[in-house]
């Protein structure tokens, strides 16, 4: 065999394997850019659906009336009262009004917290928009988020600490004049 023969051989080889490895590339790419998209969807459709599924079961996430809490001015004056559902566990609190596509104006949620310290709250898969009402240890008002947009998820902090959150329906801190120093108390049923 000529030595020719031999580097034209050897030059065939490389010439081959360059033209197969560069196939697999372009094969590989193809199979990503036609599999990847599916699979993409098909994650956001589970996410989806979850989320349809939640919206759509109202048994579970119907308003149950587990206590009732009054508002009163800083002299102790009697302001309003409202029929409360308890947030007092973690999964409680992350779900909160989520999932909910009403609430009667005189219902809301309150939240308990072990510590008093700054809170944040979103509207994160929230339908209604509400107004959110910081209250310190000492049960006084700190702050008022008022008219929360449904699916917002900017963050709304209490500015000051709190312990404890009211949910109620937007507009609620207005029509009962509910402002900062105001009280609340509340019982359960």
């Amino acid at each position: 065999m000529s030595k020719n023969k031999v580097q034209l051989s050897k030059n065939q080889k490389r010439k081959n394997l360059f033209i197969q490895t560069g196939a697999a590339v372009v094969v590989l790419a193809l199979a990503a850019y036609l599999i990847l998209p599916n699979l993409l969807s098909k994650k956001e459709e589970t996410s989806n659906n979850a989320l349809d599924q939640a919206m759509n079961n109202k048994t579970v996430y119907s308003f149950t009336k587990q206590g009732e809490l009054t508002f009163s001015d800083a002299k102790g004056n009697f302001i309003t009262n409202i029929d409360i559902e308890i947030a007092d566990t973690p999964e409680k609190r992350e779900t909160g009004l989520m999932f909910r596509d009403k609430m009667e104006q005189n219902q809301g949620m309150l939240f308990l917290f072990s510590t008093e310290e700054p809170q944040a709250f979103w509207m994160h898969n929230t339908v209604l928009p509400l107004d959110i009402i910081y209250v310190n240890s000492k049960m006084e008002v700190v702050h008022i988020a008022k008219n929360a947009k449904p699916y917002d998820d900017t963050s709304l902090p209490s500015v000051k600490p709190a312990q404890y959150v009211v949910e109620v329906n937007a507009g609620f801190s207005d029509k009962y004049g509910i402002k900062n120093g105001d009280k609340i108390v509340w019982r359960t049923e």
